[in-house]
């Protein structure tokens, strides 16, 4: 099961053409097939969990094993468990209605799910083997073939995820494809049935439109500012803690972390207090040594989060760097960045422009939820949006009043965390969902199915056309 995992865009198709025919030789996959390459994805991250570990912290530099554990192994696991669990019955046809009086004269209607083909999937960096395998729970279960192309930011993981994939499966069945922005280009011009990206909202315009060359369906997974709604009702030292371990794990580098805060005016200082004091909770011993924590990707993306607070700080922002043992990270191996809450943001400042993906927190204030709800209508649909609060008034109001992928109330993320319900984006934070049974849709080709009634029945429907025929028309075109 050798790779050759550094492909031209001729050899990519190749792989892509070599894949395609493997499905239609196969035919649809059995139940039994599909389980056991959902089995070999399991294997896999159970006997190389120790490495997927290492790898994540030598191409991050600093990351927490515990949260490659959980976010990368542990995630992708349930996943592919849950639906190894349910693919049978969701393989199943689905009877659907007929029109009176076929369905009564012996017609029938349903739905049978097929695999779309193989699918082409484009994984990001912040969790380099969550969100490659996560995704081949649905794909896999769907009867699908799949081509990955992890990110060139983490190069160890990448490769690891190729030799892995190797170990396990045919090029056939499921391929690694690694290299630069060229290939991932050219990974996406191919004709694939089915195209998964997730990334920027930025990138996955360019993705969109390679896609529409070959008029392949796209699963757009993007981002956004995904707000927070603190109510008055609101327990904040429960909301900070649990505001603020979204912006610790992973040093904010996850596409649904909370990215700016709506405050009460009249709270903003018990809040910040509080924020600290979480902090200070989750990060006992500082950051520089702390294995719990995570740093940076790169320095392009430590830069990138440094210009955005020397920007606010121009324009007026107030910033509060929460770091409870006085730590100097000036000098520093790697790209270790301590959470900053900023204070007094405005639209012109590029941290309110631009989806932040790292520990800070800019934080607005409302003396009306109202304002917040309009303000957060005003600009582009985020992935995730949060509401804290025990007034369930005021939460219907703000679900029915908002438009966002995802909503989780009185805490943050942990709406993707569950494996029935869909996870996907809106308007500019992407389209499409998965995850779970939607997943299975997402990757299936949902095919209709009528059966006629042997009665000549229908023969009425043939010219030349009767008073029979009109009355039966004329019956129908009424209020």
């Amino acid at each position: 099961m050798l790779h050759d995992h550094r492909l031209s865009e001729h050899g990519m198709a190749t792989t892509l053409a070599r894949q395609k025919a493997a499905r239609r030789a196969e035919g649809v996959a059995s139940a039994e097939a599909r389980i056991d390459r959902l089995n070999r994805c399991i294997d896999l991250l159970v006997r190389h969990r120790t490495e997927i570990e290492d790898a994540a912290s030598s191409d991050f530099g600093v990351r927490s094993k515990d949260v490659t554990a959980f976010t990368d192994t542990v995630t992708s696991i349930t996943q592919l468990k849950f639906s190894r669990r349910h693919l049978r019955r969701w393989m199943k046809p689905q009877r659907r209605q007929t029109e009176f009086p076929f369905g009564l004269l012996g017609a029938a209607a349903w739905v049978e799910f097929q695999p779309k083909g193989v699918v082409g999937i484009v994984s990001p960096w912040n969790f380099p083997v969550g969100m490659a395998i996560g995704p081949l729970a649905g794909v896999l279960a769907a009867g699908n073939r799949a081509m990955l192309k992890p990110s060139e930011y983490t190069p160890a993981t990448s490769e690891l995820l190729a030799r892995m994939m190797a170990e396990a499966f045919d090029q056939d069945e499921v391929s690694v494809i690694n290299g630069g922005p060229e290939v991932g280009a050219a990974f996406t011009r191919l004709p694939f049935d089915h195209l998964l990206f997730t990334g920027a909202t930025s990138i996955g315009r360019h993705v969109m439109r390679a896609a529409a060359d070959n008029l392949v369906p796209v699963t757009l997974e993007l981002g956004g500012k995904s707000p927070v709604i603190l109510g008055r009702s609101a327990n904040l030292e429960k909301a900070a803690l649990r505001i603020m371990h979204g912006k610790v794990v992973n040093a904010g580098q996850i596409c649904v972390a909370p990215d700016y805060v709506f405050a009460p005016t009249e709270k903003i200082a018990e809040f910040v207090a509080q924020a600290k004091a979480a902090v200070r909770a989750m990060l006992p011993s500082g950051a520089r040594d702390n294995k719990d924590y995570t740093s940076i990707i790169n320095q392009k993306h430590y830069d990138r989060l440094r210009k955005y607070l020397d920007d606010a700080k121009s324009k007026g922002a107030e910033l509060i760097e929460i770091n409870p043992n006085n730590e100097d990270l000036s000098r520093q191996p790697h790209h270790i960045m301590l959470p900053v809450v900023v204070l007094n943001p405005t639209d012109e400042m590029t941290v309110m422009q631009e989806e932040i993906f790292g520990p800070i927190l800019p934080i607005k204030t409302y003396d009306k939820i109202g304002d917040a709800i309009e303000y957060i209508n005003s600009h582009d649909r985020p992935l995730s949006l949060y509401y804290f609060g025990e007034d369930k008034s005021e939460r219907k109001r703000v679900l029915s009043s908002t438009i966002s992928g995802g909503v989780t109330v009185n805490d943050v993320i942990f709406h993707v965390a569950q494996e029935d319900l869909p996870f996907g984006g809106s308007g500019a934070s992407g389209m499409g969902s998965y995850h779970g049974q939607a997943g299975f849709y997402e990757f299936s080709h949902k095919k209709s199915v009528y059966r006629q009634t042997p009665l000549e029945i229908v023969k009425m429907l043939r010219p030349p056309y009767t008073d029979l025929f009109r009355k039966q028309i004329d019956d129908r075109i009424k209020n």
